[in-house]
């Protein structure tokens, strides 16, 4: 019977352990850099919603203003400011006051 020595033997325990650690391995790679990718979308998340954040003021501020600009006293108040005046009105200008 032939019997192998110490050095030629296989040893399927450590073989084992090394192919664990082999997949261990490519698997830490894979999720390294499907990690990195989440934290760049979560970075990226995180500046879009400022922006939105901002949007939605500067939307709440253009709505005040579009509901002010439509109030017919404002409007009243801007055609004077012109030089306009409604119909039927006599305009008249004083001169001859003071500057300050």
């Amino acid at each position: 019977m032939i019997t192998r020595s110490a050095a030629t033997r296989v040893r399927w325990d450590r073989v084992g352990r090394v192919g664990l650690l082999i997949v261990l391995g490519v698997l830490v790679i894979l999720y390294f850099e499907h990690t990195l990718s989440y934290i760049s979308t979560r970075q990226e998340a995180g500046r879009e919603s400022g922006i939105v954040q901002k949007l939605v003021r500067d939307n709440a501020a253009l709505m005040r203003q579009q509901k002010s600009l439509t109030d017919p006293a404002t409007i009243q108040k801007d055609a004077r400011a012109l030089g306009m005046v409604q119909p039927g009105e006599r305009p008249y200008v004083i001169t001859g006051l003071p500057n300050n």
